[in-house]
Parts: structure tokens; C-alpha cells; sequence
């Protein structure tokens, strides 16, 4: 088993486990309990969390009982991947206290989509692509467990508890190392919020194939920079981190980080890096307006390192109305409210709000 890696928050954020909003397991409430699995690139993020009343009360956010954090040492291979989701879960598990043969519904978030066969397809961690690590990792549990793109999950987080709370169709937004986008849609059968227009639950759309929300495969430049998954000119070879890094350098010679190069273009003494940031607002417009056009959301959340930029809520926001298909753009675009817990903070939700992505569903 690797090391844990602890990464938590401070004590007096909401999201450490000896917050004093968090209580011990109590074993007369079971049904509200959850765990969530963010897979990332990077690292292997475990919660176990205790859902607020009837798992969506308004304004309060689940309560962390316990939170362990890994790498994914991904160069190690498929086989240590499924390890090491499968040893993560234990071992959040175990320090909440649970019982290994009485695990609460666990959800997981990864990079890419399952397919119709059961197999990864379009993950950036590319050891998992055309392997069948939903099901090995059922295998390796004895679990069912709930299945999403990680960006549904950041929508479906921001939907319930954060930016998008209140709003029936939501839009979530990925960008850093890479881009994505998730849907939330209403429950039809989910009793409404007092004072509010939407059930208090969505549920994450993933549509048949898997690939509801890939905005950031879209191509907008067919003669543009070659992309991961085999196409050029997608709108993640525009708007991600290392692409705004990769368009300044070739502009000015010289490398600076994404923050540095924003510094420099508030500061106005960098034209290099002004011009980088107008032209991925650009692309930025002709995007997500295309976006706006075909889904129409009740708001738009961003989330990711690259949603910290300025630029997308005001220049960028200019250059989306320039596009969509209507005389008023009178859609929210806003900023994320659950830093970087929201990928986790969804995964947990999605056996409540998503049932259809448990176990062996393919939807």
C-alpha cells in the first residue's frame, strides 16, 4: 500500500475532519453517509462525508469525517492505479472509523467516460483508456459503486452546494492542465426546495455515449495545435494552462508561469502577455457561446486553476455575447464557491443523485 499523503485542509476549514461542525460515525445514521473518490493526474483524493438532512439541505455543505490524499504515481501503470483507488477507500474508510464489510454507497470522479463495452475511453491519464477499470475496481471492492467524468462531478457539487445552488440547469466549467464540462439537470421526481426553482438534488448527465458536456474537444481550428485525443484545434489546445504558458512563450521567447503572465498583463507592462490573454478570450467567446447556444444552462460555473483569471468574467464574457445566438446573453457566468473539494464533494453524491451510474450501468 503507498504512503498516505497528508494534504489536509486547516482546522478551521469546514473541509478538515476535526472541523467542530464534523461529529464521529455515528452508527443510527447510516443512510447519510457517502464516500467520494476524485481520480485525478496528479492525485487520489478520498472522502468520507456525512450528507446534510436529506442529503441536500440548502447552504450547508456535507461534513468531512475523514480525508486522505495520495499520488497517482499514473507512470506506474493501470494495475497500481486500481490499487491505489482501492487502497484509498479502505483507508478513508478506516479512519472514519467504518467497517470494511459495511461500506456506505461510495461514488468515484476520474478523467474520461466509460463506454458501452465497460471500458475507459478519452481519459488524459491515457494507462486507462481501453481498460476495464470500472469493473476491476468493483471486483477489487465487492462493492457497487457510481461512475462519473470528474467534471460532472465538479458540476454536480457547484449545483447542490455551491455557484450553482438554486439554478435548474447547471453547466460546469473545468479549466487547468486541462479543459472539460459537466451537466446537471434537474430530478423530476424530487420534492422542490421550499423558495427555490429547482429539486434540491440534480442529477449528472452523462447522455448514451458517455460524453455529455466535452466542450473542450470541440474543434474551433481545424489547422489548430494537435490535441491528446488525436484531433487538432479543440478548444482545450486554446484555453488550458500549458496552452496559455506555450502561446506566451512563443509570443515573447521566454517561459513564465500562467500566474506570472496575468501578473504581467494586470500590471500593463507586458504586451506579450496581454496579447495572450485577449486572444484566449477570444476563443474563450466562440466556445462557450457555442455552449450557450445548444444547452441554454441557467448558469454557467468555472471551475480549476485557469477559472481564476479575470479575464473570462468580464473581456470574456464580452467576447461570448459577440457570438451567441441571441441579442442579450443574460446567462451567469460565474467562479466555483468549493475550491478544490468540489470534484470529491460530487463523487460522494453521485449514488443519491445519479443511481443509474452504479455498479455495472453504462448511463
Amino acid at each position: 500500500m503507498l504512503p498516505r499523503v497528508s494534504s489536509l485542509p486547516s482546522q478551521n476549514s469546514p473541509f478538515h475532519p476535526s472541523h467542530p461542525g464534523s461529529a464521529p460515525v455515528s452508527g443510527s445514521e447510516p443512510g447519510s453517509l457517502r464516500i467520494g473518490v476524485d481520480l485525478g493526474g496528479t492525485k487520489i483524493e478520498s472522502v468520507v462525508v456525512r450528507l446534510p438532512g436529506s442529503a441536500t439541505t440548502p447552504g450547508r455543505l456535507p461534513e468531512v469525517l475523514a480525508r486522505t490524499r495520495r499520488p497517482t504515481d499514473r507512470e506506474r501503470g493501470y494495475e497500481h492505479i486500481v490499487n491505489a483507488v482501492a487502497d484509498s477507500i479502505w483507508d478513508v474508510a478506516s479512519q472514519a472509523g467504518l467497517s470494511p464489510d459495511r461500506l456506505p454507497p461510495i461514488g468515484v470522479g476520474m478523467p474520461g467516460a466509460v463506454t458501452r463495452a465497460g471500458v475507459i475511453k478519452n481519459s488524459n491519464t491515457t494507462c486507462l483508456n481501453g481498460r476495464p477499470f470500472r469493473g476491476d475496481l468493483i471486483r477489487r471492492m465487492g462493492e457497487p459503486i457510481a461512475f462519473a467524468n470528474d467534471a460532472n462531478c465538479f458540476a454536480l457539487a457547484e449545483a447542490t452546494f455551491g455557484a450553482g445552488r438554486g439554478h435548474e440547469v447547471v453547466f460546469g466549467v473545468i479549466l487547468g492542465t486541462g479543459v472539460g464540462g459537466g451537466i446537471v439537470l434537474p430530478t423530476p421526481d424530487y420534492p422542490l426546495s421550499p423558495g427555490l426553482s429547482r429539486p434540491m438534488l440534480g442529477r449528472s448527465w452523462n447522455g448514451p455515449q458517455g460524453i455529455a458536456g466535452e466542450w473542450g474537444h470541440v474543434t474551433i481550428d481545424p489547422e489548430g495545435p494537435p490535441c491528446y485525443c488525436g484531433r487538432r484545434g479543440c478548444v482545450e489546445t486554446y484555453l488550458c494552462g500549458p496552452a496559455l504558458e506555450a502561446d506566451y512563450r512563443q509570443r515573447s521567447g521566454q517561459a513564465l508561469a500562467l500566474r506570472d503572465i496575468a501578473s504581467a498583463a494586470q500590471a500593463g507592462h507586458d504586451p506579450h502577455a496581454s496579447a495572450t490573454l485577449q486572444n484566449a478570450t477570444r476563443w474563450f467567446g466562440r466556445a462557450l457561446a457555442t455552449v450557450i447556444n445548444i444547452l441554454d444552462p441557467d448558469v454557467i460555473v468555472l471551475g480549476g486553476g485557469v477559472s481564476l483569471l479575470d479575464c473570462w468574467y468580464n473581456a470574456g464574457r464580452a467576447e461570448v455575447s459577440r457570438w451567441v445566438f441571441t441579442d442579450e446573453l443574460t446567462t451567469p457566468i460565474v467562479r466555483h464557491q468549493i475550491s478544490d473539494a468540489a470534484g470529491v464533494l460530487g463523487a460522494a453524491l453521485l449514488p443519491t443523485s445519479s443511481p443509474a451510474l452504479t455498479a455495472e450501468g453504462s448511463r
